[in-house]
């Protein structure tokens, strides 16, 4: 019997848009990490967002379930259809236009299916900066950076998602086109929706559309890698150079020489750059002289608060010290499977974290493998376990027991089970520990509310 709905879709979007061939569905229902597989009734890939909206509301009135997906770069999984071949996968890859760019106003309109490497290049042909910045940024799509709230390097000046969006263009659960596409930095007239779609990971609509903030382009930046004992070490240094620079400090990234060693073994061309130390630290500074940086730094190598450095002295060798951070999952994905963590803590209770983390798991799984990097500056880090290739899928296979271990030691030091990820299918569960019984209540009355019939994205996040 022909699928009536696959016909209308067709219909609202061309047939070469269409896709529901099992072969040819693969590349959308796998996720980034290749943990989850799902399976589909088709692929729909509108063009336009007033297609969008059509497309929901066809797939509403059939009682359709939907899956939006952008760059398909997710690590919880958040954008995988389940195994039951019901649901929908919207992919927004193709609004991929720049709608404008206001200089004077610092905004810049996009549609979601842009990359974020194609919304900075816009912003700087514009002479602006777009300061999300992530490794996955040619790759992953603005729609998919504002569904889980995305954080990355300049959160610590720039804030993330949230703070970086003024408005927002939605289509509802019904196929109601929702247009809050404003650029106000000012708009006191009643609840800030666009904030319940941003972070809601497509559960409650589809964003198609946003208004971001713009920053003055840096006139110069200087990028050093230092050397440093501990992460307590990194900490303290963080509290130096934010007293030194205030907002001239960029970014602050923590490295393990553990997370160090799978980029040099598995990225072509990378290149320790300098003395090995058990913790790096990845610094950057905009709009300061780099006389000032490299004088602050020489005092802080003379009290021993750095033990080595690297001060890069060409946008080259800047990118070369940021691709040994960049490329960091890009190597542990190489290098096998892991059991991923992405917490956050305050940063006071950051090597307090590590510590605890470190010697529980040590204790409980000997030979494990601790592979700890992230953002010190607004106290995320990744945290990824694994033990030798002899015996690491039985520990993969212990991953409850893991997540319980490392999440109630974040939970007790006031943090967060999900610092950028989102909780996507991963963590749905495990959320249930720590958030209380009238957060959840809120956020499935939120849910109830928006998508009553449970259409979007079902069994991510709630």
């Amino acid at each position: 019997m022909p699928d009536a709905l696959l016909a209308r879709l067709a219909a609202i979007v061309g047939e070469a848009h269409v896709i529901a061939e099992a072969a040819a569905m693969q590349p959308w229902l796998t996720d980034w990490r290749g943990r989850y597989h799902g399976a589909a009734r088709c692929i729909v890939r509108p063009g336009a967002r007033a297609e969008v909206a059509a497309v929901v509301a066809a797939c509403a009135a059939a009682g359709a379930p939907i899956v939006p997906q952008g760059g398909n770069t997710s690590l919880c999984g958040a954008a995988t259809p389940d195994a039951s071949g019901v649901a929908i996968v919207l992919n927004l890859g193709r609004l991929n236009r720049i709608l404008a760019v206001d200089p004077v106003n610092d905004t810049i309109t996009v549609e979601v299916g842009c990359t974020l490497a194609a919304v900075q290049a816009a912003a700087r042909a514009a002479g602006r900066l777009f300061p999300l910045a992530l490794a996955a940024e040619g790759t992953c799509q603005i729609g998919g950076n504002l569904s889980t709230n995305a954080g990355g390097v300049q959160v610590l000046r720039y804030g993330n998602a949230r703070e970086l969006t003024l408005g927002l263009e939605v289509v509802l659960a019904d196929g109601t086109l929702w247009n809050g596409l404003r650029g106000l930095r000012k708009d006191n007239t009643g609840y800030d929706l666009k904030q319940v779609f941003i972070g809601a990971e497509g559960t409650l609509g589809v964003i198609t559309a946003a208004v971001l903030k713009l920053f003055a382009l840096p006139p110069v930046q200087t990028t050093c890698w230092l050397n440093v004992a501990t992460p307590a070490a990194a900490v303290a240094l963080l509290r130096q150079a934010k007293d030194a620079f205030d907002a001239q400090l960029t970014a602050f990234e923590l490295i393990s020489d553990t997370a160090l060693g799978l980029v040099l073994r598995h990225i072509p061309d990378s290149r320790r750059p300098g003395a090995a130390s058990p913790w790096y630290v990845l610094a950057e500074f905009s709009g300061t002289e780099p006389a000032a940086v490299e004088t602050w730094l020489a005092a802080r190598l003379a009290e021993n608060a750095v033990a080595d450095g690297t001060v890069a002295h060409s946008p080259t060798q800047a990118r070369q010290l940021w691709a040994l951070r960049e490329n960091i999952s890009e190597a542990q994905k190489i290098e096998g499977l892991s059991i991923k963590h992405d917490i956050a803590v305050p940063v006071s209770r950051l090597a307090d974290f590590l510590a605890q983390a470190d010697a529980a798991l040590t204790t409980a799984f000997p030979d494990i493998r601790i592979v700890a990097f992230g953002h010190v500056g607004d106290g995320n880090l990744h945290y990824n376990l694994s033990r030798p290739a002899s015996d690491n899928a039985a520990f993969i296979a212990q991953q409850p027991a893991v997540h319980r271990r490392v999440h109630d030691i974040v939970h007790a030091l006031g943090g967060s089970i999900s610092a950028e990820h989102g909780l996507g299918q991963l963590k749905r569960e495990e959320i249930l520990r720590y958030k209380s019984a009238a957060e959840m209540a809120l956020m499935r009355a939120v849910k109830q509310a928006l998508d009553p019939r449970g259409l979007m994205n079902p069994g991510k996040l709630l």
